[in-house]
């Protein structure tokens, strides 16, 4: 062994020995050809001063090259760090760092006595970040279609939500709310290996006493409080530069609409480190969210559940019917139950509703979707004869003795207007036409008659108005309609026909075109109730921020003494003679004094009336007023009435033994 590495050995010497010979030789020869060719370049002038020129124009070619580049670098670093540093510092710093807001904690909402109506619950949801979603196509496709199998969405959706809200590519899309707790868990550990998706916490809106699978509902408050939702295209177009995120909910109807500022509170924010796929690292800077004020309502809630509960039994009993009502304190116009029914469960809203249970409401021929008390438009029936009694008096036309027989009605021409009751009432005086609302007493001081001139329907309008009549009354809630006065102009332009005595007969006694909403005849029987101002329905009581200061809302009235104290006097007793020798006798059960006025509105000679009653309690000193409206219900003193009457005993009890 030893032998042939000693061979091995000599062999290598005997190799490096040869090569060492060659570059010797190699060496020679070259430095024998520079010799003879530096000889042969000095022996002419001509290739020794073309060997010199060629020298310097490379140096110098070298040189501007050189300079040129050291140039470009100098100046590409001075606009990169210098000019546009601040740019590429930032899109840098998003590669890193993200801003997300912090959701603020929504108001709570109670009612007058401090009775929590709704509250915020835990919520999970999928999200997902389109910036954070991987760049290559065929990565980014596998997380959507593991996306879609994780969700139960599908691939097309997905891909049109992403590309709907492409330039919100840094905020959170949600996918899918309201996730149960395993299934949360579940996606949330799937999502680790995923980019740009995410399981967020949050809350969501519950309407404590809205839904219908609540023993103790009162779904009626659905159209008080409303509902949140979320952000639709022209909402987040409005309302991004405000703090809005694209996924955010907002309040879509009442109060939840109108007050969505103090209820919403101010997001805060949240500086972080995120890794390659998003997710959050580190805490690197946050700005704590002020939550939002909690509203107190004029709203009773044990008021507006009894409200309800004796419409429910009426419909129970009647067979479905449109039925609206409301009770208010007339000293101040605070709102103390507002009923529309049949209503609608706003949970279901809130939580996402889906198409079947949403066609469902679209579907029914009662809207339950439609606030009526606030938007209905209905004609008045006899319930705005005091109004025309106010008119005529103040107008001095007619004085608290004037009569005018009343024998079953009167004859103009060709045309017979009847009284409601065969024969008539006798000599009636303005008191007792309000008493037993005597229709030919109305003809009379509205459109004249005989030898006696009315008011005419140029004054009739005039006053009605002045009692806020077509005009909204500005309830904090959305969807108020503002009830329709005909006029001649009104007539003359769409209906082509001249505005005979007739038209004025009608409006005086509440038939024809008028069109009033149950909350404008509350303000009105208000009016009456504390002697002459119109004052403004609101259902907003109060504001207490999260420091416990309180903020009270004013509402001013509307019209102050809109007719003189005299006046309302008159009618006043009018409406209490109602109760004590009228059509409103069943009030007199009542253990309080009380005043009232029937109405039967005939609107279509193929379907029955639509049946109204409006009064006010104590009469002495009026705290509250009420007005009941069922739609085609008939005769309001038969069934509107009963109503009104066993809710004022219920609010009698409560209000008034204290």
């Amino acid at each position: 062994m030893n032998g042939k590495l000693f061979e091995i050995e000599s062999e290598n010497n005997d190799w490096q020995k040869l090569e060492g010979k060659f570059r010797h030789n190699w060496v020679e020869e070259n430095l024998h050809l520079e010799n003879q060719s530096f000889k042969h370049t000095t022996s002419t002038g001509t290739r020794k001063y073309l060997g010199k020129s060629i020298l310097k124009k490379r140096l110098l070619a070298f040189i501007i090259i050189l300079g040129l580049g050291i140039s470009t670098i100098f100046f590409r670093s001075f606009y990169t760090q210098i000019i546009k540093g601040d740019y590429y510092r930032n899109l840098a710093e998003n590669n890193r760092i993200r801003i997300r807001p912090i959701a603020a904690e929504r108001g709570t909402i109670f009612d007058r006595f401090g009775k929590q109506l709704v509250q915020n619950v835990p919520n999970f949801s999928l999200s997902i970040v389109p910036q954070d979603l991987p760049t290559n196509k065929t990565k980014r496709q596998e997380v959507i279609v593991k996306l879609a199998s994780l969700s139960g969405l599908t691939e097309d959706y997905i891909q049109n939500l992403l590309l709907k809200y492409k330039n919100y590519s840094y905020e959170s899309l949600v996918l899918k709310d309201n996730l149960d707790y395993d299934t949360s868990l579940k996606i949330y550990i799937e999502s680790v290996q995923m980019p740009g998706i995410l399981v967020e916490g949050g809350t969501k809106r519950n309407y404590i006493y809205s839904s219908n699978t609540n023993a103790s509902s009162t779904m009626s408050l659905s159209h008080v409080l409303g509902y949140l939702g979320k952000l639709n295209d022209k909402e987040l177009e409005e309302n991004h530069a405000n703090g809005y995120q694209v996924s955010d909910g907002i309040g879509k109807t009442g109060i939840e609409k109108n007050y969505e500022k103090d209820l919403r509170g101010i997001y805060g924010r949240k500086k972080i480190e995120v890794n390659s796929t998003g997710r959050e690292q580190n805490v690197v800077a946050e700005e704590p969210p002020t939550p939002g004020k909690n509203l107190w309502l004029t709203i009773d809630l044990e008021a507006q559940n009894k409200l309800e509960q004796l419409i429910k039994n009426y419909v129970a009993t009647h067979g479905e019917h449109r039925v609206s009502a409301v009770a208010l304190d007339p000293r101040n116009g605070e709102i103390i139950a507002l009923v529309s029914w049949p209503s609608f469960d706003n949970n279901l809203f809130s939580n996402g509703i889906t198409q079947v249970d949403y066609n469902k409401y679209l579907e029914n021929p009662d809207n339950p979707l439609f606030n009526r008390a606030i938007g209905g438009n209905i004609p008045s029936g006899s319930i705005v004869k005091p109004i025309v009694a106010a008119a005529a008096l103040e107008e001095k036309i007619i004085d608290a003795n004037k009569g005018f027989l009343s024998n079953g009605g009167i004859q103009v021409g060709k045309w017979y207007f009847k009284d409601w009751k065969a024969g008539g009432h006798g000599m009636t005086n303005v008191t007792k036409a309000l008493a037993w609302s005597v229709n030919t007493f109305f003809y009379y001081i509205g459109g004249g008659y005989g030898n006696f001139t009315g008011l005419g329907v140029d004054k009739i309008i005039e006053y009605m108005r002045k009692f806020n009549l077509a005009q909204k009354t500005g309830i904090d809630i959305p969807g108020e309609s503002a009830g329709f006065l005909p006029s001649k102009e009104w007539k003359k332009t769409t209906k082509g026909e001249s505005w005979y005595v007739g038209d004025t007969y009608n409006l005086s006694i509440g038939q024809g075109d008028l069109l009033v909403t149950p909350l404008q005849a509350s303000v009105w029987t208000a009016a009456f109730a504390n002697g002459g101002t119109i004052v403004k329905p609101h259902l907003a009581m109060q504001l207490l921020d999260k420091d416990d200061v309180t903020n009270k809302f004013l509402f001013p009235p509307i019209n102050t003494n809109v007719v003189s104290a005299k006046t309302t006097e008159i009618v006043r007793q009018g409406m209490r003679d109602c109760v004590l020798t009228g059509s409103c006798q069943l009030l007199k059960s009542l253990p309080f004094t009380a005043a009232g006025k029937t109405g039967t509105a005939q609107w279509n000679s193929t379907k029955p009336e639509h049946a109204w009653f409006t009064a006010f309690a104590p009469y002495e000193s009026p705290q509250i007023a009420i007005t009941v409206l069922i739609e085609e219900g008939g005769q309001g003193s038969t069934v509107s009435m009963p109503i009104a009457n066993e809710f004022l005993k219920w609010w009698g009890k409560k209000y008034l033994t204290h």
